[in-house]
């Protein structure tokens, strides 16, 4: 997610889909073909980055393959060391993080990997110079330092409850990347890190070609290539993976189903991944509080979850999903599409001939876009329209790239994405704060809520867990009372992958997913 973006799978989002871990799990099998062991795989995937480099944002939720983070994740999404030889000694009230860094691991190149390149990467991004739109994340940190080769001190304004969380983000050497303009140097796309795979080609818009890294500090990877097949198209993809052009992809429950018991494997990996609708404050309908709460209750997102999902997947009332210990009980909305007219005719939203609403003199009606070619966006774009006419609002759902849709979204719905399993600041922050509105993909509903803003505060500054779920129970229930934006699923991803790779694994996911989420999430560790 771009900074917290609620964009979707799209450019640097893409880039943060790299999330979580490298530890070893389920090894794949031999081809069974005749032919040896399976070297190297070839993946589907529906976007690519716009850079490769950490300082603006790539993989800044770890497992990016060709970088590693101090820390990363298991499988079980627990944090474990990486570049750092231990977890990290917590002091000072919770202000203190210390990491001693593991000996002897060198950059791809041969340099050796120091804690001169943590500094130097955290302090890039935080350089107000670097358009890295993501730097807002790590705003606890107050300093950090280098003591010797071998130690990192990190000093917080505040007790940061999940900052070890931000220390997977991906190292950059800087006796590379510090001898380049960082915005427009060389690095984002011939980038060199301590990671398990090196880049030896990227075909914009075509494919990414990883090759493993002999001189991983956690051994070779015995799939020794790794190419992701960028295809935006759900049903190319799909079309590929049949035809044995893709070794596995990502794919919606209506295509994923063909696969089952054809030489495929369909993993289900459970995730935070939501689909909404943006309701922009800047337009005037979609801004209006009491348009807002009866879209809350006018859309079937059951009938989305068994229809589009094919049960994949769940009701979404927020950014939390529903069975999370950080979901505020109480704040699920009831589908009542007689209720959610009353709301709009005792506000004044009369209807007209035609059916559609009206309120001085303005017709009850607005664009919602959804990124080309993503079908699931699509269905659900088309089912929110189709509810929201039965109460009289006309939704005209449009179809394009993200390059035609962002400079829309002050005025414009946008059928979005995002979630984050690791902590609920990643998410709500961005997607709410009212100060981050037109910040790139943060806010996209441009939504303003004093209540809401004064609740994000106090969860990502308190140290006290209690009273970071109370804060969060405000956000959710203030999301009741004025909905800037329509949350309908919360979405299982789907994967199929040739069987002859055996029995995988996958973790539970954040929204961005495809490059080295999925199944593939420890390609490295694969024993063919």
């Amino acid at each position: 997610m771009r900074a917290g973006s609620i964009r979707g799978m799209g450019a640097l989002a893409a880039a943060a889909v790299l999330t979580a871990g490298s530890a070893a799990c389920s090894a794949p099998g031999d081809k069974g073909d005749g032919e040896g062991a399976a070297t190297s795989a070839v993946v589907g995937i529906a976007y690519e980055p716009e850079t490769l480099s950490p300082l603006l944002g790539f993989g800044k939720d770890g497992n990016s393959k060709i970088f590693d983070g101090l820390l990363t994740h298991d499988a079980d999404l627990e944090l474990k060391p990486a570049l750092a030889a231990s977890l990290p000694e917590v002091t000072d009230g919770g202000r203190t993080y210390t990491y001693e860094l593991r000996k002897g691991v060198e950059f791809s190149d041969g340099e050796p990997f120091t804690a001169e390149d943590v500094v130097f990467t955290y302090e890039t991004i935080l350089d107000e110079k670097t358009n890295n739109p993501s730097k807002g994340e790590l705003d606890a940190i107050e300093s950090v330092e280098a003591k010797g080769e071998g130690t990192v001190v990190f000093r917080l304004k505040y007790p940061y409850a999940p900052f070890a969380e931000r220390t997977v983000l991906p190292i950059a050497p800087k006796h590379l990347a510090g001898e380049q303009d960082v915005n427009s140097g060389s690095f984002g796309t011939k980038p060199v890190g301590t990671g398990p795979y090196e880049l030896v080609k990227w075909s914009k818009g075509e494919q990414l070609v990883l090759e493993a890294n002999p001189g991983y500090w956690g051994g070779a990877p015995q799939i020794e290539r790794f190419t992701m097949a960028i295809v935006k198209d759900d049903d190319v993809r799909a079309t590929r993976l049949r035809s044995g052009d893709l070794d596995g992809a990502i794919l919606p429950p209506n295509l994923a189903k063909a696969f089952k018991g054809a030489g495929q494997k369909t993993y289900a990996a459970k995730s935070f991944d939501y689909r909404t609708v943006t309701l922009p404050t800047g337009n005037e309908v979609a801004g209006d509080t009491a348009v807002r709460r009866a879209l809350d209750i006018a859309v079937d997102r059951q009938a989305m979850v068994d229809g589009i999902l094919e049960g994949a997947g769940k009701v979404a009332y927020g950014p939390v999903p529903t069975d999370s210990e950080w979901f505020t009980k109480g704040t699920g909305r009831t589908y009542d599409p007689k209720a959610a007219g009353k709301i709009l005719d005792e506000a004044g939203w009369k209807p007209g001939e035609d059916g559609i609403r009206r309120k001085d003199g303005v017709r009850a009606g607005f664009p919602l876009w959804y990124v080309s070619g993503d079908k699931l966006r699509q269905d659900h774009a088309l089912a929110y329209a189709s509810d929201a006419k039965k109460i009289g609002i006309d939704i005209k759902v449009q179809a394009g790239t993200w390059e035609v849709i962002e400079p829309r979204m002050p005025k414009d719905a946008v059928l979005a994405g995002g979630g984050s399993p690791a902590d609920p600041d990643f998410d709500q922050y961005p997607l709410l704060r009212s100060d981050l509105a037109g910040d790139g993909f943060n806010n996209m509903g441009w939504y303003d809520n004093p209540k809401v803003d004064q609740a994000l505060e106090t969860g990502r500054e308190s140290g006290d867990r209690a009273e970071r779920k109370a804060a969060y129970d405000t956000v959710q229930r203030e999301l009741v009372k004025n909905p800037g934006y329509t949350f309908l699923t919360h979405i299982d991803h789907l994967y199929v992958v040739d069987d002859r790779f055996g029995e995988l694994t996958t973790q539970v996911e954040p929204h961005d997913h495809g490059l080295a989420a999925g199944p593939w999430w420890n390609v490295e560790d694969w024993r063919p």
